[in-house]
């Protein structure tokens, strides 16, 4: 009986033993396939996972938030959803971020107001527009379409930005000098500033005006807390006469009312390589006229074209032209530059330091020929070098962005107006008070 009790105590613990042995081999495999599989890299992540897009700074700064930086608050999750929904016809590579341009500007259509200020007879230099013809027929427009749009407040305390209502093109038209212009703008926002509280809570960073003529320009520069502190809408961009990129804004140029219908998807018909014909008003002019005037590729004329060869000459000029060469004038815009893109001709920019309208929204180089001006020596075998594919390509691209330099009473979805005014939606990101 002993034995028996003595036999049963020892098969008990071998079980014991079994039990405990197999519960370790266990462990020790479970050890190892989870030490085994940490070591692996991780999985890629999905295509349909969301990407994560970061949103400016709330921090102050003085630079300008660049144009793919600033994402719609709403849809900022959203960035990589919805790309079936977008137009490949109006959103395309001619935009640097197509997608967040799309965003951004239905952000701006919902939420952007502009304050007018009130003061001044419209029957002098205030309110109205002296005229929508002629080359200065941008800050006409910018006035009128201005008082007729949905970004227009009665509140200011709404506002984002406020618009100093002051004409230098009505001033110019009244023969009124240069100092008296400068006066007149001086006093004008000296009113402001003393009748309203806006100005002074960031000293005029939020407010803007508007001025196509070289004349507002000059007469504006005599108000310095002016051209230092708010946003300049100008026609006339250079880098080395104080514009300030990040701050101001390139107001594009428009000869309006055009005088042949808009041009494009005539490849066929463009059979000469490159035109200009105009004024040789300044040096990059006299030394394009002086290289190239009797060229048999280049047809260059070191003056406009009379009336008298015939009717609309010029203007027919660029329908059958491939490139159209745009060198500055007395300024580094020229009209010139929308009328080529209007008429379907390839813009050629031969000028220095040139703000190029809209430069932070399109990408000119998928539409336009960009040159410095020392390139005028080379500039035949420029154009002959690019192929017919290339040239094709931005034919192309070109006809998609006439709508963002023409003019219209009332404006329309992403005309001129309404790219203006995305840019300045753009730059009130940064004013904070």
């Amino acid at each position: 009986m002993l034995a028996g009790k003595q036999q049963l105590q020892q098969s008990q613990l071998f079980s014991l033993k079994g039990s405990i042995l197999t519960l370790s081999i266990l462990t020790l495999i479970s050890f190892t396939y989870f030490s085994f599989k940490s070591l692996r890299p991780p999985l890629p992540l999905s295509p349909s996972t969301p990407q994560l897009t970061l949103l400016p700074s709330t921090t102050t700064t003085t630079t300008l938030p660049s144009h793919s930086s600033i994402v719609a608050d709403r849809k900022v999750n959203n960035v990589g959803e919805g790309e079936d929904e977008i137009d490949d016809d109006l959103f395309t590579d001619v935009y640097h971020s197509p997608k967040l341009f799309k965003l951004n500007f239905e952000e701006m259509e919902r939420k952007f107001k502009i304050y007018i200020y009130p003061d001044g007879d419209p029957k002098t230099f205030y309110q109205t527009p002296r005229k929508l013809t002629g080359k200065y027929a941008s800050e006409g427009y910018f006035f009128q379409n201005i008082r007729e749009s949905r970004f227009r407040t009665d509140d200011p305390d709404q506002a984002h930005l406020f618009f100093i209502p002051i004409s230098c093109h009505k001033m110019r038209g009244k023969g009124t000098s240069y100092e008296n212009m400068t006066i007149i703008v001086q006093n004008y926002v000296d009113g402001l500033i003393a009748k309203y509280p806006y100005w002074n809570r960031t000293l005029g960073a939020d407010h803007f005006f508007v001025t196509c003529h070289d004349v507002g320009v000059r007469a504006t520069e005599g108000v310095p807390f002016l051209i230092k502190n708010a946003i300049r809408v100008v026609c006339s961009p250079s880098y080395d006469v104080g514009f300030i990129p990040h701050k101001d804004v390139a107001l594009p140029q428009v000869l309006q009312p055009f005088a042949l219908p808009a041009g494009g998807n005539d490849v066929e018909n463009r059979t000469s390589l490159g035109f200009w014909a105009g004024h040789r008003n300044s040096k990059i002019r006299v030394i394009l006229a002086r290289v190239w005037e009797n060229d048999t590729e280049l047809d260059i004329s070191n003056n406009r074209i009379s009336r008298a060869t015939g009717h609309l000459v010029y203007q027919k000029r660029f329908y059958r032209t491939k490139f159209c060469i745009c060198p500055g004038g007395s300024q580094v815009n020229s009209a010139r530059i929308a009328d080529s893109i209007h008429y379907g001709c390839v813009p050629v920019i031969l000028s220095n330091y040139y703000d190029l309208p809209f430069n932070d929204v399109l990408d000119w180089r998928k539409f336009a020929v960009v040159l410095r001006e020392n390139d005028v020596y080379e500039l035949k075998q420029i154009l002959k070098n690019i192929t017919h594919e290339e040239f094709v390509t931005l034919h192309k691209n070109l006809v998609k962005v006439q709508k963002h330099f023409q003019w219209n009473s009332p404006s329309v979805k992403f005309d001129a107006f309404h790219m203006v005014i995305y840019e300045l939606w753009l730059r009130h990101h940064v004013i904070k008070y």
